[in-house]
C-alpha cells in the first residue's frame, strides 16, 4: 500500500510539473483525456502514430469524404456520408467512382469546402510534384489509398476517382483521407510546420493550443455542419501519457477525466475509487507479422505454426485482467470472414516443440531471431509485458527472440518500408496491432501479393496464388454475401499458412471518472470524441 501511495504521489507531482491543466472554476466544460501516446499525433490533416491516432487529431479537426458510424455501441458501425453525401461506381466502367460533395460546409478559417479543395488534398498526399505535397502526410496515408490511379474535378461539388482495377472495397479506403484547408495553407505562407499549430479543417473541434509532447487543446466548433456531432464538451484536452501506470494514477489523482488502456492490475483499485471501466468488441488483433522472404527462418511453415502453438492465450488475457480475447485468426470466429481453417490456434507446447525439432532446433540448439516492437502506444496494449511473456513462451520451445524496442512512430516507419527494406536487415517480424474492421483492412492489405510493402502493408512478402485469386474475385463483385464467402475462404487459407502469429483481440478498454456521464464505446478502433460529456 505504501508503494502504491508513493507511486500515486509521484504521479500527482509529475502531473503538476508537466503542466497538465487543472479543471477551471468557471462554467466552461473541459474534458482532460490521458492518451497512450508519447506525443500528440500530427495535426496537419493526416495524423501519424497509426490508426489509433485518427480518433485524436483526424476525426476531431477534420472530416473524410466517407465516414464511419461511431455513435453506436451495440453493433458494428457502417460506412456513412461524410463530406460526400453519396458515392457510386459507374455501371459502364467500374473503375470510376463519383463522389457528390456536401454543400454549405466551411473550413474553420471560413473558406469554402468544394471539389477544388478535395483535388488539392489528393495532390497534397499523392502527387510529389504538387507545390503543396507534404512528405510526412503522404507517408501516413499513401499506403492506405493503394487503389487510386487518378482523380478529376467534374464540377464544383463532384469529384471522380479512378481506381487501378475494379475494387468494390474502394470506399473503405476513403475513410483514411482527410481534407485540410488550402486557404489556410496559403495564409500561413505555404508552410506545413506553421499549419500544424494553426490547422484548419471542417471537423467538430478546432485546435486552439498545441504543446508538443504535453497537450493539445481542442475547442468545440459550434458551427459544425453535422448537428448530431456537435461536441458535448467545450474543450477537450489530449495529454500524452505512454505509460499505463502513469495514466492510471493520473486518473486516480483527478488530473485527467478519462484514460485509454488502464493498467490491468489496477482495475480493481479503479473500480473501488468509483471509476467506470468501459470496453467493447473491437476488430483489432495483436500479432507478430512474420517475414517469409528468402533467408527468414519463418519461410518454414513448421516454425510459424510452432510459434502459434506455443502461446497460452488465456494467460495473456489474464495478464490483461480480462481486457482482451484469445485470437483464433486475423478476425474473430464470429466474423463472416472467418471461414473454416483446419489449423487451430491453441496452446499445445508438445506439438510446438515437435515442430521446432523437425525444423532442426531445440532448447539446447535454439533458433535465434530478432523482432521489432514498440515500447507502447495506442493499440499496442501492454506492449512490453506482453512481449516479455511471449518471449519466455517461445524460449520454452527452442526459439530465442531478441527484441529491438523502438518508439511507436519509428516502428510504423519500419512497417511501411517492408521486410525487404535495408532498414529491416536482421529483423524477421514486427509487432504492430492491426485494425480488422472491414474487408480491406482485415484481409486485402496484409495478405494480397499486390500489396507487398512498400506498395501496401503486406510487410512480410506473403504470396499465395489461391489467396490472391479469392481476394481478386471478391474485389470484382459488389454482392456482399459473395464477398463474405470469398473472404472467408481466403482467411481459412491464411490461418492454415500461419502467416502471422495471432495472440489476442483487443477490447479497447477505457477508464472514466464518475464526472464523465456520456461516452459511446464503438465497436471499432475509431471512437467519436464528440460524444464525451461531463455531468
Amino acid at each position: 500500500m505504501r508503494a502504491r501511495n508513493s507511486i500515486l504521489m509521484a504521479a500527482m507531482a509529475l502531473a503538476l510539473a508537466a503542466g497538465w491543466p487543472a479543471r477551471p472554476a468557471q462554467a466552461e466544460s473541459v474534458v482532460r483525456y490521458g492518451i497512450s501516446m508519447a506525443d500528440i499525433p500530427l495535426t496537419t490533416g493526416q495524423p501519424d502514430r497509426g490508426a489509433g491516432a485518427y480518433q485524436f487529431t483526424a476525426y476531431t479537426i477534420y472530416d473524410p469524404l466517407v465516414a464511419w458510424e461511431m455513435d453506436v455501441a451495440d453493433r458494428p458501425g457502417k460506412l456513412v456520408p461524410g463530406l460526400a453525401t453519396e458515392w457510386k461506381v459507374d455501371d459502364n466502367d467500374k473503375t470510376k467512382w463519383r463522389f457528390t460533395l456536401r454543400r454549405g460546409v466551411k473550413f474553420h478559417d471560413g473558406s469554402e469546402f468544394n471539389a477544388d479543395a478535395v483535388i488539392w488534398n489528393l495532390n497534397k498526399v499523392l502527387n510529389d510534384k504538387a507545390p503543396q505535397f507534404d512528405k510526412r502526410q503522404s507517408a501516413q496515408v499513401k499506403t492506405r489509398l493503394p487503389s487510386v490511379a487518378s482523380y478529376a474535378k467534374i464540377d464544383d461539388f463532384t469529384v471522380e476517382i479512378t481506381t487501378k482495377t475494379v475494387d468494390s472495397f474502394f470506399p473503405y479506403q476513403m475513410l483514411w483521407f482527410l481534407v485540410s484547408s488550402p486557404a489556410q495553407y496559403e495564409k500561413l505562407g505555404r508552410d506545413w510546420d506553421k499549419f500544424a499549430s494553426q490547422p484548419s479543417g471542417t471537423g467538430p473541434f478546432k485546435l486552439t493550443k498545441l504543446v508538443p509532447r504535453e497537450l493539445a487543446e481542442l475547442s468545440k466548433n459550434p458551427d459544425y455542419w453535422d448537428k448530431k456531432r456537435i461536441a458535448k464538451t467545450d474543450k477537450l484536452i489530449l495529454i500524452p501519457m505512454p505509460e499505463a501506470l502513469t495514466r492510471t494514477n493520473a486518473l486516480l489523482a483527478g488530473q485527467v477525466d478519462l484514460i485509454e488502456t488502464p493498467a490491468p492490475d489496477a482495475v480493481p483499485q479503479l473500480k473501488a475509487a468509483g471509476m467506470k471501466i468501459v470496453d467493447n468488441v473491437t476488430p483489432h488483433v495483436w500479432n507478430y507479422h512474420l517475414s517469409v522472404l528468402p533467408g527468414s527462418p519463418w519461410t518454414d511453415i513448421r516454425l510459424r505454426k510452432a510459434l502459434n502453438l506455443a502461446i497460452d492465450r488465456d494467460a495473456v488475457v489474464g495478464l490483461m485482467n480480462g481486457l482482451a480475447k484469445p485470437a483464433k485468426g486475423q478476425v474473430d470466429p464470429s466474423s463472416p470472414w472467418f471461414g473454416k481453417p483446419s489449423f487451430e490456434l491453441k496452446y499445445d507446447v508438445a506439438a510446438a516443440k515437435k515442430l521446432v525439432e523437425e525444423a532442426g532446433y531445440s532448447k539446447d540448439k535454439p533458433l535465434k531471431a530478432t523482432f521489432i516492437i514498440a515500447q507502447g502506444g495506442t493499440g499496442q496494449m501492454l506492449s512490453l509485458p506482453m512481449n516479455e511473456f511471449l518471449q519466455q513462451s517461445f524460449k520454452e520451445i527452442g526459439i530465442d527472440i531478441d527484441f529491438k524496442v523502438v518508439e511507436l512512430e519509428t516502428l510504423y516507419t519500419h512497417w511501411r518500408k517492408g521486410a525487404a527494406d535495408e532498414m529491416n536487415a536482421g529483423i524477421t517480424a514486427n509487432n504492430i496491432a492491426y485494425v480488422t474492421s472491414d474487408p480491406l483492412y482485415a484481409i486485402v492489405r496484409f495478405f494480397h501479393s499486390g500489396q507487398v510493402a512498400p506498395v501496401g502493408v503486406n510487410w512480410g512478402g506473403y504470396k499465395n496464388p489461391k489467396v490472391d485469386a479469392l481476394i481478386d474475385e471478391a474485389k470484382q463483385t459488389f454482392d456482399t454475401e459473395k464477398q463474405d464467402a470469398l473472404l472467408a475462404q481466403a482467411h481459412a487459407l491464411i490461418v492454415d499458412d500461419a502467416v502471422l502469429v495471432w495472440v489476442v483481440h483487443d477490447t479497447n478498454p477505457h477508464a472514466l471518472s464518475p464526472k464523465v456521464k456520456s461516452f459511446v464505446q464503438a465497436q471499432h478502433w475509431f471512437q467519436d470524441l464528440t460524444q464525451i460529456g461531463l455531468e
